[in-house]
């Protein structure tokens, strides 16, 4: 069924969510019981949209019935409709990486302090990835109603199950499940400043930052060789340390391969806390309005669908 056998790990994360979930809604926890269980369903669901990022690039299963239903749970563990990631992430970051036609773009934050750029970066990228996802919607409605029925479905359970919830008990609810969500849609979006922050969009190799550690790439699926993923996006997941150690690793500024996320994100926000390229020098932001990406890439716009893609392993 599965396209690549290390998807049983996928599936284990996915579980993994569902089950910590539920737990802590049946056992209705308190106090600091309920923070500490509202923390770790906010790193589980973070992990699930680290999922639907693969999903879009490289479906799970061999069937497309699989990979759609596959979709509508996934989407109920990251909070959010799957098939939406797809026009922002895909189409945009993708396609334009920090140009004016990537509305993810690290240059719509300037802040002093670059904590400020890291934290609210989300909320700067997030206008942008809206309206041209409803752009793109509204193309795809006539050009492939597949995808839009498909977003439709995913729309109809995540929102759905959302209201129930919230009916059923609000503070259980927001705990456990929407606030999970809320921090796995910040956080897939944030780590884009990560990646690509100070990094140089015109070099072969030097466009994108990557955490090498094996602990994080563990639990993450590999999402930390971001660069061998940009310019193999539909490569599975499982490959990428390979590829990178071939193709990235021989050429690429070693400052760019960072052994821990947590040893930059102290060095990037606290101490010494500057924002820089990754060569040591500030970075010049230059703030552009945004160019529209749908209509630049309607050539190519049926590329990376997830479920309702054209790859050719699907029937």
């Amino acid at each position: 069924m599965l396209r690549f056998q290390a998807d049983r790990r996928t599936l284990f994360l996915l579980m993994c969510f569902g089950a910590l979930s539920a737990t802590a809604w049946v056992l209705d926890l308190h106090g600091l019981a309920a923070a500490l269980a509202c923390v770790v369903l906010c790193i589980s669901s973070w992990i699930c949209a680290i999922i639907a990022h693969n999903t879009v690039h490289s479906p799970v299963f061999k069937k497309r019935w699989m990979n759609r239903w596959f979709q509508v749970w996934l989407s109920l563990s990251y909070g959010f409709p799957v098939s939406e990631y797809v026009p922002g992430h895909n189409l945009s970051h993708h396609k334009f990486t920090q140009h004016a036609e990537d509305v993810m773009r690290t240059s719509k934050v300037n802040y002093r302090w670059n904590l400020m750029n890291f934290l609210l970066f989300f909320f700067h990228v997030g206008p942008g990835v809206t309206a041209g996802n409803y752009v793109y919607k509204q193309a795809m409605k006539q050009r492939l109603p597949q995808w839009n029925q498909q977003l439709m479905y995913e729309i109809v359970a995540v929102w759905g199950v959302k209201a129930v919830l919230l009916l059923l008990d609000w503070r259980r609810a927001l705990l456990f499940y929407i606030v999970p969500h809320l921090f796995a849609v910040w956080g897939i979006t944030t780590v884009n400043f990560l990646q690509h922050d100070g990094t140089d969009q015109e070099h072969p190799v030097n466009h994108s930052r990557n955490f090498v550690g094996r602990v994080f790439n563990w639990f993450t699926l590999n999402n930390g060789y971001h660069g061998i993923h940009h310019d193999h996006p539909g490569l599975h997941w499982s490959l990428l340390p390979a590829a990178h150690a071939e193709k990235f690793h021989p050429t690429i500024d070693p400052r760019l391969e960072e052994p821990s996320l947590a040893r930059y994100m102290f060095k990037a926000f606290i101490w010494p806390g500057k924002r820089v390229r990754y060569d040591g020098s500030p970075v010049v932001v230059t703030q552009v309005p945004d160019n529209d990406w749908v209509a630049a890439s309607r050539s190519t716009a049926l590329e990376d669908l997830g479920a309702m893609g054209s790859t050719d392993a699907l029937a």
